[in-house]
């Protein structure tokens, strides 16, 4: 990433004659800093990866989401060695629902990463990329039945959400005839995080261990695994400290009164990535922890909370880690231009782009960074940026500091590559094309941009309504026709 700061423009000659900076007037606001209190300099961005941003726009549109397949494949192999160097087994499943795209997960998958899903849709996508079932984390509250049997036939890892699956389960491997190992997935209070108690067995309550005796009871059903998700954007890593301390005490327990024999804990995800939360005003770098960070926290209780079991000659239990965000996150920008610049009722500059939260949903709960691609000159101004959506929800930044901007220059919005591609929404405008820069510097579409073809391609139009205007047009204009 190439930054430049506003105080030493590149190429600026400063004895040429000064451009001309169209006039502003911008209020002082009583408690923020102004350019009386502070002298703020501003950061732009002109190429990704190396490829200049103007190319890439001019190449494949705008708006433009940009993947950075160096930085997904250094995101992983530092996760890796992070735990891996702490513990002696640990296996990663990437998390389908933080981004479904193609190229992303099997850049993952070329790096180790089992397949970590929660719907049938996202079953069948790891299967079509060719991720063989014993390699499949199959979370989630719903599995229907016919999903839930292929499952089991492909050896899949199932982690039971509720008594009903556990039932229907049961129900599958002895029509299968075959002995089913399974995960309990459990909820627990940590005091560090606000308990899930939506998904999985609350341990508190005593449903995990009652859940724990009816799989030890049956015929066709093994307790090999225990999983939990304490939560997501977690930065508090005292909370993955006691979440293992937890796992293990009732991996203890469960082993010793049900005659099970565990052989994976699955702390699930939630490791935040270094985004900015709404609401949260210290920046990223001082409230996010490091990967490492997060590797001590859980790796130190869990090797010495298993200790005594390799001492008895018993092997660790292996750990899975649901890595999604930390690992995606700022491997991606989007490239939005300016449409429309506006001067709002209380004095701010108001920017319009052609990006909205249709794309960017994530701007509901983050203040994304944003920053120009080229250097702008003239003085920052609080300004708000808008999306093209017919909606007045549709802002993509309620508050920051731009100099001013021309129709047609663009800003980069950092980091997005969590979340944004499985909750965008086909609404009001078409999706855009996503490319990604390979190691050797060359861009590629790995999501094609739609079209009308595209958006109406599932739908279906009876006989009866074919023609919108039966008998005729609905209108007849002919008495306004001078001739």
């Amino acid at each position: 990433m190439q930054m430049h700061d506003e105080s030493t423009p590149t190429g600026l000659n400063t004895s040429t004659k000064k451009p001309w900076i169209k006039p502003t007037i911008i209020p002082l606001r009583t408690g923020m800093l102004n350019k009386v209190g502070a002298n703020r300099q501003m950061n732009w961005q002109e190429s990704i990866d190396g490829i200049p941003i103007k190319q890439l726009v001019e190449d494949y549109g705008s708006p433009l989401f940009v993947v950075s397949e160096k930085k997904l494949r250094n995101n992983m192999k530092r996760f890796k060695r992070a735990f891996a160097s702490r513990y002696p087994d640990v296996q990663f499943g990437w998390s389908y629902k933080t981004n479904y795209l193609a190229a992303v997960c099997n850049t993952f998958h070329q790096e180790g990463s089992w397949a970590e899903v929660v719907s049938e849709f996202e079953y069948e996508k790891a299967r079509s990329l060719g991720v063989p079932g014993q390699n499949i984390i199959f979370n989630g509250p719903f599995k229907t039945p016919r999903i839930l049997e292929r499952a089991v036939r492909e050896g899949a890892l199932i982690h039971i959400d509720h008594l009903d699956e556990l039932y229907a389960l049961e129900n599958i491997a002895q029509g299968l005839k075959q002995q089913v190992g399974v995960a309990l997935r459990l909820n627990f209070d940590t005091g560090y995080t606000e308990p899930w108690s939506r998904f999985g067995f609350n341990l508190e309550s005593g449903q995990a261990m009652d859940a724990a005796w009816r799989i030890g009871a049956s015929e066709y059903l093994q307790l090999i695994g225990l999983h939990s998700h304490i939560g997501t954007f977690v930065t508090e890593t005292k909370a993955y400290s006691k979440e293992v301390q937890i796992l293990c005490e009732f991996m203890l327990e469960v082993e010793s009164r049900t005659n099970c024999q565990i052989e994976y804990i699955d702390i699930g995800g939630g490791f935040a990535s270094m985004n900015s939360l709404q609401g949260v005003y210290l920046p990223p770098e001082q409230v996010v922890p490091s990967i490492e960070q997060y590797a001590e926290a859980v790796c130190t209780p869990l090797m010495e909370l298993t200790h005594e079991r390799e001492a008895n000659g018993r092997p660790r239990p292996r750990l899975i880690l649901e890595t999604g965000r930390a690992l995606v996150d700022d491997a991606e920008s989007l490239v939005t231009s300016i449409i429309a610049n506006k001067r709002l009722l209380d004095g701010r500059h108001g920017l319009i782009v052609d990006a909205g939260v249709n794309l960017l949903f994530t701007a509901f709960w983050y203040n994304h960074q944003v920053v120009p691609t080229k250097f702008l000159p003239g003085k920052p101004e609080e300004s708000v940026i808008y999306g093209p959506l017919c909606m007045n929800i549709d802002v993509l930044r309620n508050s920051i500091l731009l100099p001013p901007l021309k129709v047609g220059d663009t800003l980069l919005f950092t980091p997005v590559g969590a979340y944004n591609h499985t909750q965008w929404m086909q609404f009001i405008e078409y999706r855009p094309n996503v490319i990604m820069i390979d190691e050797k510097g060359r861009a590629s579409i790995i999501r094609k941009a739609e079209n009308l073809s595209v958006v109406t391609s599932q739908e279906v139009i009876p006989d009866h309504l074919r023609d919108p205007y039966p008998g005729g047009p609905l209108y007849n204009f002919s008495r306004y026709d001078n001739n």
